[in-house]
């Protein structure tokens, strides 16, 4: 296949690079200077803009930071054409952004009423997962569309859940990352906890790794460092995932519960404790580095 992949940022650069070494041609475009050079320095062919790299296309795999931007993406300007209008028609459209889901569904409208067919599927396990094309993809809209579009997210993911129609891919990625939010946090609650109690980092991982206490922030993503040596507690704290993209998240995972009315307590107080995080240093953190707000929060 041709695709267009637009947005090269930190995920978005290994995720066009595993496409192009699967023998797919891959055009690409990104807004930012510094991360085009680092695209074409990495053999992708560029376009000049991304309405080029979409004209041509069978498929256009859009990566960007918020929903604003594909949207505008799609639309374009009265200075610029969008990608809706530059693409033939029928071209599949699949954002791998994490947006809010009524940006999705809008995404979706917009494709459709220009003659396209369209995914939303944000993808889960960050810098590593995209580098060695393990991520998991959560897919929303047609199922033919996606089956289409399974070649090519086979070669970036291991993992591909159809959550349902438009917009329920980034309906399970906030509900998914609200889990995780909440978790890492508790995570971190306990390590100070146990340490203020005389607890040994050590001995706390070995019972709570093999207890009831057991979870994906524990056992993979760890907060100090020491049990996981592959975490980023061991890094300098370095992301994976860093505390400004949790912060954005669960702001969208706050508007999706202001907007359904649900009484999400955990998920709201984890918003503001991240938001407040990803203020200061932690915002180019791993998000597990929250262990430090929480520490510095101890009472005397």
């Amino acid at each position: 296949m041709r695709i267009a992949f637009l947005g090269l940022g930190h995920m978005g650069l290994p995720m066009a690079r595993n496409l192009a070494s699967a023998g797919h041609e891959v055009v690409v475009f990104d807004v930012v200077p510094a991360a085009l050079d680092a695209g074409r320095e990495a053999g992708l062919p560029a376009a000049a803009s991304g309405a080029e790299a979409a004209a041509s296309a069978d498929v256009v795999i859009t990566m960007f930071p918020e929903g604003r931007h594909v949207l505008a993406a799609y639309r374009g300007s009265e200075d610029s054409a969008g990608l809706l209008q530059s693409a033939r028609p029928g071209t599949l459209f699949v954002d791998c952004s994490t947006i809010a889901v009524d940006d999705a569904r809008a995404a979706h409208a917009l494709a459709e009423a220009a003659g396209h067919r369209s995914l939303d599927a944000p993808v889960s396990g960050g810098v590593v997962g995209a580098e060695n094309a393990t991520l998991a993809f959560m897919v929303g809209g047609d199922e033919a569309d996606l089956e289409e579009a399974r070649p090519l997210l086979e070669r970036m993911g291991r993992r591909i859940v159809h959550c349902g129609g438009p917009g329920l891919g980034q309906a399970a990625k906030v509900c998914n990352n609200m889990i995780l939010g909440v978790s890492q946090i508790v995570v971190a609650e306990a390590f100070v906890l146990g340490e203020r109690l005389g607890l040994s980092h050590e001995a706390l991982f070995e019972v709570a790794a093999n207890a009831s206490g057991q979870c994906w922030a524990l056992t993979t993503n760890c907060p100090v460092p020491g049990p996981v040596p592959t975490s980023p507690a061991n890094n300098d704290y370095r992301p994976g995932f860093a505390g400004a993209l949790m912060a954005k998240d669960l702001g969208l995972a706050a508007h999706a519960i202001a907007r359904t009315g649900v009484d999400a307590q955990m998920g709201l107080l984890a918003q503001a404790l991240y938001a407040q995080f990803a203020e200061g240093p932690g915002a180019g953190q791993d998000f597990s580095g929250i262990i430090h707000t929480i520490r510095s929060g101890e009472a005397a």
